[in-house]
């Protein structure tokens, strides 16, 4: 199960987060042979979307995943709800959702 964590980003700027994956039993997941990746939507069924930028930090055994988004895309996005999920992929291609929640933007005054 996923862990849920809402977000808050301030529009225009820089934003990034470090997770760590813990397995069922709340060790550490060692994301070797992994891959990771994200996307954030206006609602579950919008079609177009904002991805994350994902990265598996080193070492992986140390279960550290950074999302980013840098000020471009942040700016491009409208003030608002949004919701996302990050979710890692196993060497057998088992895809597991390992954070998600719901992303407010908030507006940017100086442009």
């Amino acid at each position: 199960m996923a862990t849920v964590r809402n977000l808050v980003i301030d529009q225009g700027t820089s934003y990034s987060i470090t997770i760590t994956v813990s397995d069922a039993n709340g060790n550490t997941l060692n994301l070797d042979g992994y891959s990771v990746s994200g996307q954030m939507r206006k609602s579950y069924g919008a079609i177009s979307y904002v991805p994350f930028t994902t990265v598996i930090n080193l070492p992986s055994t140390d279960g550290e995943i950074t999302i980013s988004l840098d000020p471009d895309q942040t700016s491009a996005l409208r003030a608002g709800r949004y919701v996302y999920d990050i979710e890692i992929v196993d060497m057998d291609e088992k895809v597991t959702r390992v954070l998600e929640g719901i992303v407010t933007i908030t507006p940017e005054v100086t442009r």
